[in-house]
Formats: C-alpha cells, structure tokens, sequence
C-alpha cells in the first residue's frame, strides 16, 4: 500500500519549513534521503510509531503583494485537497488570525480532506492559551499549539494526523497489475502518450477513480497483461502561476510515484533535460521504483548520426544518479517507437523482482575483492564476510562486514556496479545496506 500523503499549506512566514525540517532532521522521524539527488527538496519520508506517511512542504512563496499571496494560496491549497490524504493548515500565533487565514480555512472547510490546525510559535501556552484559542474562530476544529522551532506539541500533532489516514484496502493490497506512472513538467505530452497507446491497442478501457487520490487510472490490455496507467496530466491548472504551480505540481508527482512500479518521466525534446526533470526522476529514484526516461516530441527534431547519443549523453549528466535508467526517444503524435514502452515495461518489471542465489552473490563478492582491495584507514583495512539479497522492488541486498566506518561510497558503488555488470538490473536502483559482523 502506498504511504498517505501529507501537504503543509499556510501564508508566508508561519513556520511551515520549520516544521518541515524538524521532522525530517530529528529522531521523531525516519528519514531515507541520497544526497545529490535533488536540490530544494519539498518532500520527505516521516515515521509516527507504526505509521509512515510522506510530509510535503508547499512552503518558499515569497510574492509581491497581498493580492499575490491570497492568488498562490488558493493554488497551494487546491493542489493540496486535490492530491492529499491529510492537509495540516499553519497558522501563526504572534501575528494572530488574519484575513488570509480566513480564506484560505474556507476553501479548506469545503473540500473533503481532513486538516489539522497547528497554531505555530507557541513558545509558552499558559501565557498564550488565549490566543491560541483565537483560531477556533476558522471553523476547521481544534487548533493545535505546537512550537516548531522548540520541538514543542509535535507528538499530539502527529497523533492527530496519522488518525485520519485510511486502513489497509484488501482490494488495493491483492491488485498484483503493473502500476506505470506518466509524470514529467506540464504539457510534455504525459495525456498524449496514454490516449496514442490507448488508439494503438483498439481495446476497451475502464477508467477507475484512485482509491485516495483522486486520481484517474487507465488500464490498457496487451500481451496477455493488464497494465495500468497512473496518469499525472493537469498538473498545471488554468490560473497560471507558473514557478509556483510546477513546484506544487511536485505534490501530484509524489503521490502518483508512491503508487506504481514503474515511473515513465517524460522530457519534451524540444527544451532538453532540466533540472525539474531531475527533481521528478530524484522522486522515483528515492523510492526504488523503476524508472524509464521517455524523451518525446522527437519527431520535432532536426537530427545527425549523432544527435540521440548526444541527448543521451546530457540526460546521464544532469542525471547521474540514476545512470541505470532505460531511455528511450519517441513521438506521441506519430507513434513512433511508442509501442516498444511495453518491452521496456516488461523488462524493468523483471529487473525489480530479480533475485540472486546467495552463492552467486558470494563468488561474485570474492572476485570483485581480488580485483580490487577494498579500503583501508589508519592501518585497519576493510573485510567483507558475506552478501545476500533480502528483498526485491528495488533489489536489495546486504554486506556484512569488520567495520562499515570503512565501506566508502566509492567502493560501494563500486560493488553495485559490479553487480549490474553481471545481472544487468537495467531500469531499477539497487539498495545496498552495511551491516557489521564481528570475526569468528
């Protein structure tokens, strides 16, 4: 089941950041991160107990005027009812309830999620308890006194976010069909892409409501299989607040990523890869999903015997870290190549759920070590006693080692590549855990 979806909305300046980073930094939260992935994250993992939940921030508007701000906070919070399991509303309590916060409370009041009302920068609350109590005056229930900087309330907070996420579906747990996300910025051809396969195949189609997305889910048939479509088209809405908009659209990418077994990050040929593309893969590859790179609208561009490697080769740069990933190049509007998005599918499919004998794994250990010494520090050298895989969506395997203060990245990677050079693993991240084992 994939894990709800939590946005963080309110004005400027109340401390949504904050507590942002306080859950992600603290031991309240656990947190899987890959440095270098992706710049201005807005998204982390968060554990409460036995629940795990992933936090969006929709904070950093910073906009000229108060007509601006009250334009971008609709946006915020429409995304954020649109796409969200639970939306906590900040608030600040020194400045006290303002004419934004009314607005914005009766937009939340009318949409169908459930909001949690932190009233922020409650340093002292028997001194400010009445203020605090100025906030019932929203109609969106009871405020919530927390001090994100201080680390103060953050646990009855918490307590009342994970009630209102929703119980395990046995429907949704026993739907064993490959999930395909279509994600990628706004208008690089994601509907496109759905509605030219769903041509192609002639086939009848049903489209089903998500069950907490709202999102809408397309199934194509082909090749004996079911596939279904997550499909993130509209991430922009009409009102254009462009900058603002395709970083909320982030939200959507998210939930649709958190969904599926495959991602599809779709880059138009006609801008190149950017650093928003990045972010989008980063998502994926954060979470182990598989992940294709489908550079559409090919068919707009003027080429040489050496255009695609070129291509290719900028999307391995601004990517690296996911050096893994298929890439294919294709045109929604004449269909070219558009159909082969089913092997590629079926084989990254196959590479997630990949699994090797723990012998084979062992033989390939030992001669990567006599090809390469592992490392050593301050005349301690570095063992590796064993490695076994544990799991699969992503392949994930585990060394058991002397002291893993030793194991560089660099010699770890160097590990994972070894690994792919026997058994491919094209389109899927390969998690690696340290694990130490003292010596017999």
């Amino acid at each position: 089941m994939s894990k709800p979806i939590v946005a963080i909305v309110g004005r400027p300046n109340v401390g949504k950041s904050t507590l942002f980073n306080s859950l992600a930094g603290e031991r309240i939260s656990i947190v899987k991160d890959t440095p270098g992935v992706t710049r201005d994250r807005i998204y982390v993992d968060v554990s409460w107990y036995d629940r795990s939940f992933t936090m969006v921030d929709t904070g950093g508007i910073e906009p000229d005027s108060s007509d601006i701000i009250l334009s971008q906070m609709r946006e915020q919070a429409l995304i954020a009812m649109e796409t969200c399991d639970v939306i906590v509303f900040m608030v600040d309590v020194r400045t006290g309830l303002v004419d934004s916060d009314m607005q914005v409370a009766d937009m939340l009041r009318r949409c169908k999620k459930p909001v949690v009302l932190a009233v922020n920068k409650v340093d002292n609350y028997k001194s400010q308890e009445m203020d605090v109590y100025e906030f019932y005056n929203l109609g969106i229930g009871e405020p919530y006194p927390i001090s994100a900087e201080g680390k103060q309330g953050l646990g009855d907070l918490l307590d009342k976010v994970v009630s209102y996420f929703p119980e395990k579906s046995p429907d949704e747990e026993d739907d064993e069909r490959p999930k395909i996300a279509i994600v990628g910025k706004p208008n690089v051809g994601k509907s496109s892409i759905i509605n030219r396969l769903l041509g192609e195949d002639r086939v009848i189609v049903s489209n089903i409501a998500g069950t907490t997305r709202d999102a809408i889910d397309t199934v194509i048939h082909r090749n004996d299989t079911d596939y279904v479509f997550i499909d993130t088209a509209g991430l922009r809405r009409k009102s254009k607040v462009k900058e603002e908009l395709e970083r909320y659209s982030i939200i959507r990418t998210v939930a649709a990523v958190e969904r599926c077994d495959v991602a599809v990050i779709v880059i138009d040929a006609t801008e190149g890869v950017t650093e928003q593309d990045a972010k989008i893969a980063g998502i994926a590859h954060d979470r182990g999903k598989g992940l294709i790179i489908a550079v559409n609208k090919w068919d707009a561009i003027e080429k040489d015997t050496r255009t695609s490697k070129k291509f290719e080769d900028d999307i391995r740069d601004i990517l690296s870290f996911a050096t893994y990933a298929k890439i294919m190049f294709i045109s929604a509007l004449t269909g070219q190549r558009l159909m082969k998005l089913f092997d590629i599918i079926d084989l990254v499919l196959q590479n997630q759920t990949m699994r090797i004998q723990t012998g084979v794994l062992n033989e390939l250990l030992t001669e990567a070590v006599t090809m390469q010494q592992p490392p050593s520090d301050k005349g301690k050298r570095l063992k590796l006693y064993y490695m076994t895989q544990v799991a699969v969506k992503p392949p994930t395997f585990v060394i058991f080692v002397n002291d893993k203060k030793l194991m560089h990245f660099s010699y770890q990677r160097y590990l994972e590549n070894q690994i792919r050079n026997y058994f491919g693993f094209e389109g899927t991240s390969l998690r690696m855990l340290i694990r130490e084992r003292k010596s017999d």
